[in-house]
């Protein structure tokens, strides 16, 4: 099992997930642990529904979210956009003004950000 859903175990590894544990048991691999965000964990989950399909008997995941108050942080990588970023998130790039919105701490204007800045990507 390990074997197969070996992409799993790496992502959760590239994550970090805190806390996290793998085993077997009666040929149905078990992992647990933290993400740090929703956004975290709806990775994971990808990449199990890719491997094991919808509702994988074979698997069993018990992922918790340090942080549901947000869906994700994002640092600003060169040529990003506000629209960019909300297409990655949400899979709309009208959703920018949320993001926009709930970062009016540190942005004045939504088409102006840099690289290195911290976003908080809310909850929709």
């Amino acid at each position: 099992m390990r074997t197969k859903y070996r992409s799993v175990l790496d992502l959760g590894e590239q994550l970090n997930i805190k806390d996290g544990d793998v085993k077997e048991e009666n040929g149905q691999l078990k992992v647990w642990g933290f993400a740090k965000t929703p956004y975290e964990k709806d990775l994971i989950w990808d990449e199990i529904k890719k491997i094991g399909g919808e509702n994988p008997t074979d698997i069993m995941a018990d992922i918790k979210i340090e942080d549901d108050s947000i869906y994700a942080r994002h640092t600003v990588e060169k040529g990003e956009t506000l629209g960019k970023i909300a297409k990655k998130y949400y899979g709309k790039a009208s959703k920018y003004t949320e993001i926009f919105k709930a970062n009016g701490n540190i942005l004045k204007n939504p088409d102006v950000i840099h690289p290195g800045q911290e976003l908080v990507i809310p909850n929709l």
